[in-house]
């Protein structure tokens, strides 16, 4: 039963707080629970329909797609299907970083800068529009109502970035106490704040928590290892996303929190791709994203065949994303989902991932804390973290076109994995043609060897 304030909050203040910013959130969402319930081929012919009038907009107002049909001599009616869209190459990071400029509507609305988290090694910057935020925020939305629990409801979040933390202002802290949500840092995670966080969670008693998966474990591994019952706080649901769900991960989550996992797929530039429903599938979202699997010579493969996600988002009409490589591994599922919806399902996801490294003091902290200060650094195009041991981390780097080394450079790095692992602990910078890829064919780009 949804309480009073909640609906107080889902129905009233954060309609408003959509309205004041210009988004167009509860209108998209209410559409997207209605759409959802369509016969499978239903959703497949408006998803058409829907890419034909992105296409127009595309050609008619963006530099470079305009440009790019004019190159192949296409016609957006030449387009006329998602099968059709294999007419048009791929879009990578590389293409977007050289073309930037002309990737821009020139009938561009209210657009702000993001940055990739860059566990791939490579940070992209983009331009996300309203009309893109409104159908993420949408999408996200509808999935966490399908566990009977809204917005409103008190949640933690685990999350990791510095800059999004560091975000705090007043607005933003008001905004989160009116929504009851509580936000906890994913970085520096020793015993003692690993505590401090199932005390938060003790106290709260959220109906549902959001955050990396790798987070959670923790936590619940250390729950259990205490003997602390955290099975009756009346937590429905732990929603993760961002890393890729293992399937222990998921079985000591469960058993510590005494809720289900519900598994959530997407990145910061492709978008909110898809989310697990109640009886267990990976629902795309169809409304607003293509997706296509291909094989490393980038033939469309047929459903059930696994291969790299690439994805066509028609919601990106200020900065189109169209025929994106993703970089993760997928496959369609041939089979519908018990739970009745009419979307498309996503199976076998192998995601990149990112590990957690340790300091010389025992801390445990998200991957990410390394990754942040190499991504921010001008001239590092990709790079490596391994952590062959406590007091030795090795970081391997790819330098852009005409940069070099400098001593700077690589004080700055040092200096920076000093901070987080600490003053002791040998940092060699190595710099490398390439990041090879391991045995399986996939990228890890931070790896450490100690155990804790």
């Amino acid at each position: 039963m949804t309480g009073i304030y909640t609906k107080l909050v889902s129905k009233v203040l954060f309609p408003l707080h959509e309205r004041l910013k210009k988004h167009d959130t509860v209108t998209i969402k209410t559409q997207l629970e209605k759409s959802q319930w369509l016969a499978k081929d239903k959703i497949l012919s408006a998803q058409n329909q829907r890419l034909q009038q992105f296409l127009i907009k595309a050609v008619d107002n963006v530099p470079y797609y305009k440009a790019l049909f004019a190159k192949l001599d296409l016609n957006v009616t030449d387009i006329n299907s998602v099968n059709a869209l294999q007419k048009l190459p791929f879009l990578d990071k590389n293409t977007i970083r050289e073309n930037f400029s002309d990737l821009k509507s020139n009938n561009i609305g209210t657009v702000s800068s993001f940055t990739t988290g860059g566990s791939s090694g490579t940070p992209l910057t983009f331009l996300l529009g309203n009309e893109r935020v409104s159908h993420d925020v949408a999408e996200k939305w509808r999935a966490t109502r399908w566990w009977d629990v809204d917005i409103g409801d008190k949640e933690i979040v685990a999350w990791g970035s510095p800059i999004e933390l560091g975000a705090q202002d007043k607005v933003r802290i008001i905004r989160d106490k009116l929504f009851r949500s509580t936000l906890i840092p994913a970085f520096d995670m020793d015993e003692s704040k690993l505590l401090g966080f199932i005390e938060q969670i003790k106290s709260i008693k959220p109906p549902m928590l959001f955050g990396y998966p790798s987070v959670f474990s923790l936590i619940a591994k250390l729950a259990i290892a205490k003997n602390i019952d955290l099975t009756q706080l009346g937590i429905k649901v732990v929603f993760v996303t961002s890393e890729r769900l293992y399937p222990y991960q998921r079985e000591i989550i469960e058993k510590a929190f005494g809720a289900p996992v519900a598994n959530g797929y997407g990145s910061r530039d492709a978008g909110f791709i898809a989310h697990q429903c109640p009886s267990g599938s990976m629902h795309i979202s169809a409304e607003d994203l293509i997706v296509e699997i291909v094989d490393q010579q980038g033939n469309v493969l047929p459903e059930g065949e696994k291969g790299e996600i690439v994805v066509t988002h028609l919601a990106t009409s200020d900065f189109p994303f169209i025929r994106y490589k993703t970089g993760d591994i997928a496959a369609l599922d041939l089979n519908d989902c018990a739970c009745g919806r009419g979307l498309p399902v996503l199976k076998d996801i192998e995601g990149r991932t990112t590990d957690f490294v340790v300091s010389a003091n025992g801390t445990m902290m998200h991957g990410l804390a390394l990754i942040y200060i190499l991504r921010e650094l001008d001239g590092i195009e990709e790079f490596k973290i391994v952590q062959e041991a406590l007091l030795h981390t090795r970081v391997e780097v790819v330098l852009a076109s005409e940069h070099q080394l400098s001593k700077e450079l690589r004080d700055t790095i040092i200096k920076g994995f000093k901070a987080r692992l600490g003053e002791e602990v040998v940092i060699d910078v190595d710099i490398v043609a390439e990041i090879a890829a391991e045995k399986s064919g996939k990228y890890r780009y931070v790896i450490s060897k100690v155990t804790c």
